[in-house]
């Protein structure tokens, strides 16, 4: 089988158009093409009058050699990858030997313990939050009623924070072995839409990311996994061996009782603060890591689908348009669009009382009546949270309880127009143009009250950069809701090439809360890495250090 990338054509194109332009490219005459898969489909975009597919199509072809031989050296135009996932080890049919333990059932957290199951290792999952389907109703509980459970919110419960998402499942990473590729594949057996496999930018959304993990935590329980919702690791027991070497040997949990674990996934989110605490106590190294704070920003759907289709805006295939900004500001800041969600809201995403943070979520059909991104801005902790690996979290509490105060109590958020922001001035009366998304509300205040002034100088540096690159993004009406602080993890538990915690043997950080993971498919990449390492470990010490 062959791949040939980069086949571009318009919009409107018929199926009939698809084949001519394969067998063109290649050519063949169309009784030589046996049949062809979509491996991507994107956009190009650039000319906005005539905006064009772009495809990476998979041919099986009646003489493929010949062909072959005809394009050598043509970059576009090559032997299809094998994007098969092999497991590293499989346990023996029957194994009953120690079963290791995922700490979180958020995406890194589901891989791992998936991952671990498919290989017989029979892991149990250890979840402060509740199952997935009670969570949700806990998470509107704080939306409409202002009512939070601090166990059971965005943060915290099976998916994790991408539960509450646009569920983009797309990342910068390096993946040679196509890891994501495996991803995508069992979220698509979970219920995921099939488009996820060859959209260049494929995203799930929060009502159908329920029902698949509901599904993918059935198969786990099938292949022999447990699930222990609402328990929360609240020690952890580690014995030093006389050469003074760490070793991990089980956890204590909520429910008084003790877990024997020699083999523990920590896959605990970034916002598990009280956990990343008792690591350090634990003398588990620790330390703490850049991050970014902002606001969410809202402008109508409509006005970025202008900017980014023209004439096309509206058009099906296309959907929901997206953006992308940065800026290197002359604070030596970088001030970026973060976790942007086309046709959707910002929703409160605290875990913690009288805090307020901000994030963004949409559906699959991404239809609402605005788009929202993070405006954010970079901060180090040699410049910014100096004091220990714990410094970030009290930097981020500190902002996200002047927003609650700032919103005036009861979760709702601080917000300004851009006008305002821009002029120096405090926003007050009607929200004028753009109305924002967040519940259980907004207060027109000023963001100076719960910002660092350089956080809102670089932003205000920022705001007229992005209006010329994406025509009204700086229109005065437009919404900033504060505060976005849970871009990142604030810490990383630093591990080695072993994937285990550089001084506690059996621990095995990953995902966002240890800092080796952005988002849901790159955290999900992370705990199969991680499962097969631990996998290694357990079953054939000697393989540990091949996987990479």
């Amino acid at each position: 089988m062959l791949r040939l990338t980069e086949l571009k054509l318009p919009l409107d194109h018929s199926a009939d158009d698809l084949e001519a332009a394969i067998c063109d490219r290649l050519g063949i005459e169309r009784p030589g093409l046996v049949r062809y898969s979509i491996a991507k489909r994107g956009n190009d975009a650039r000319r906005k009058s005539a905006i064009q597919l772009v495809y990476a199509i998979d041919v099986t072809l009646s003489d493929e050699e010949a062909v072959a031989a005809r394009h050598v050296g043509d970059k576009d135009v090559r032997p299809t990858p094998d994007t098969a996932y092999r497991f590293p080890v499989m346990a023996p049919a029957g194994w009953d030997g120690p079963r290791p333990v995922v700490i979180g059932a958020g995406p890194c957290g589901l891989l791992a313990g998936l991952i671990l199951a498919q290989m017989g290792l029979r892991p149990i999952i250890v979840e402060r939050g509740k199952a997935v389907r009670e969570r949700t109703k806990d998470t509107w509980g704080l939306w409409r009623r202002s009512v939070l459970d601090p166990e059971s919110n965005v943060q915290f419960g099976e998916g994790g924070a991408g539960t509450f998402s646009d569920g983009k499942l797309y990342s910068r990473i390096k993946d040679p072995r196509h890891l994501g590729r495996k991803v995508l594949v069992e979220f698509v057996k979970a219920g995921a839409p099939d488009d996820i496999l060859y959209e260049a930018h494929p995203h799930i959304g929060t009502f159908r990311l329920v029902t698949m993990v509901m599904s993918m935590r059935e198969t786990i329980e099938q292949l022999g996994g447990e699930y222990r919702f609402q328990t929360r690791v609240e020690d952890f027991e580690v014995e030093e061996d006389a050469s003074g070497q760490r070793q991990l040997v089980g956890l204590h949990l909520s429910d008084g009782s003790f877990l024997p674990a020699r083999h523990v996934v920590m896959a605990v989110g970034h916002s598990a603060r009280d956990t990343f605490g008792v690591l350090h106590a634990r003398g588990v190294h620790v330390e703490a890591k850049p991050f970014a704070i902002g606001v969410r920003i809202e402008h109508p759907q409509s006005w970025i689908d202008r900017a980014r289709y023209g004439t096309f805006a509206g058009n099906k295939i296309l959907g929901a348009a997206a953006y992308s900004a940065t800026h290197q500001c002359s604070t030596r800041r970088t001030v970026y669009s973060f976790c942007m969600c086309p046709g959707g809201r910002v929703v409160a995403a605290t875990s913690e009382k009288d805090r307020v943070v901000t994030n963004g979520m949409s559906q699959y059909s991404r239809a609402e009546f605005n788009a929202n991104s993070g405006l954010v801005v970079d901060i180090d902790p040699s410049r910014d949270y100096p004091g220990g690996p714990l410094a970030g979290i009290e930097f981020q509490r500190k902002w996200e309880s002047l927003a609650f105060v700032a919103g005036g109590g009861s979760y709702r958020a601080p917000g300004q127009k851009v006008g305002d922001l821009l002029a120096g001035r405090a926003s007050s009366g009607d929200f004028g143009t753009v109305v924002p998304s967040y519940k259980p509300g907004v207060h027109l205040t000023d963001l100076a009250q719960c910002l660092p002034d350089y956080v809102l100088a670089s932003i205000r540096e920022a705001l007229p950069v992005f209006g010329r690159q994406i025509p009204g993004y700086d229109h005065p009406d437009v919404i900033m809701t504060g505060v976005e602080t849970r871009t990142s993890s604030p810490v990383r538990i630093r591990r080695g090439p072993d994937f285990q915690s550089i001084n506690t043997r059996g621990l095995y950080p990953a995902g966002e809360g240890a800092g080796y993971a952005g988002g849901i498919l790159s955290a999900a990449v992370d705990g199969i890495k991680v499962a097969e390492a631990l996998a290694l470990d357990l079953l054939a010490p000697a393989e540990a250090n091949k996987v990479s």
